[in-house]
């Protein structure tokens, strides 16, 4: 009587959507993420059946964070040359809860813009370290054997990047009513070119950030202070009036945070997500035109 082999597919395919959350939230494009989960897949083929015994999900973790590490060094430098502001490509996520926990452990949170960009300053090492004990709640001892180093080591990795990151979670999410109503104040104040309108939706401290990556009209730095953002918005709206028509816009979750998915005739032409104050009024806007980075539809990861 003979066994058959175990199918590595079979064992690999259960962990394919966690390890493209973790490559994803290390790279910041979901290309890149699911290029490094294939790879991390063909390279533990051959040996996941015995893999398999220990712990499959920490073997495999350890080569995506391997493959994502030595990507992060040709990624920065490619930033650098990055035509204006660099966001993550959007993915669309749930809703975060009403009552998140204390802990702010929630996944889909761990997704926002903000905080995205705030791991972008960190060191390779200490994102790959903060993401895989807060984030995915791994172990130290697991993590100092994914980055080949010292539990010792990778708790200070850890500590120094959450010094940095408890300032990238969302604040507040607001009701799908609420967003509704924002909605349509917001057009309606820059279709009127209402600028003290605009500029009372949000808070004195409001920062745009808009990603055209050289390829869509955007600015070219942050936009911060309300009066300023909104004054942006309104002069758009005044030189190039098509861009407040759309053939349909769909409130969606966008990494974490309450948005708009706007569509033309040829598909989606760009997300806006919103980060809120607790005063309810926008603390942060985040606006995605770059095509290379916008998918219909778009991907979801959690």
């Amino acid at each position: 009587m003979t066994t058959s082999e175990p199918d590595p597919r079979q064992l690999f395919e259960p962990h394919r959507r966690y390890l493209t959350g973790v490559a994803y939230r290390m790279l910041g494009t979901v290309a890149d993420a699911e290029d490094v989960v294939q790879e991390a897949y063909l390279r533990s083929a051959p040996a996941l059946d015995e893999a398999a015994i220990a712990s499959p999900r920490a073997y495999l973790t350890k080569i995506v964070v391997r493959l994502c590490l030595d990507q992060l060094k040709t990624a920065r430098r490619a930033r650098e040359s990055y035509v204006g502001p660099w966001l993550p490509e959007p993915v669309l996520t749930e809703p975060l809860p009403a009552s998140p926990s204390a802990d702010g452990r929630e996944l889909v949170e761990d997704l926002s813009f903000g905080l995205l960009l705030v791991l972008e300053r960190l060191s390779p090492l200490e994102r790959a370290a903060f993401l895989l004990h807060d984030v995915f709640e791994m172990e130290f001892a697991t993590v100092a054997d994914v980055l080949e180093s010292s539990v010792d080591a990778c708790r200070q990795l850890a500590a120094r990047a959450r010094q940095h990151v408890r300032s990238g979670a969302p604040r507040f999410q607001p009701s799908t009513e609420e967003l509704q109503q924002l909605a349509a104040a917001f057009v309606t104040a820059m279709s009127t070119g209402d600028v003290q309108g605009l500029t009372a939706l949000l808070a004195s401290d409001a920062v745009l950030i808009s990603d055209g990556g050289g390829r869509r009209a955007a600015a070219l730095r942050p936009i911060r202070g309300a009066d300023r953002v909104a004054r942006f918005f309104v002069g758009v709206a005044a030189k190039y009036p098509d861009a407040l028509r759309a053939t349909r816009v769909e409130l969606a979750t966008v990494n974490g945070l309450p948005g708009w998915l706007v569509f033309r005739e040829d598909g989606i032409d760009r997300t806006v997500a919103f980060d809120f104050a607790p005063d309810r009024r926008v603390r942060a806007i985040y606006m995605v035109l770059n095509p290379e980075k916008l998918r219909t539809p778009l991907v979801a990861i959690g």
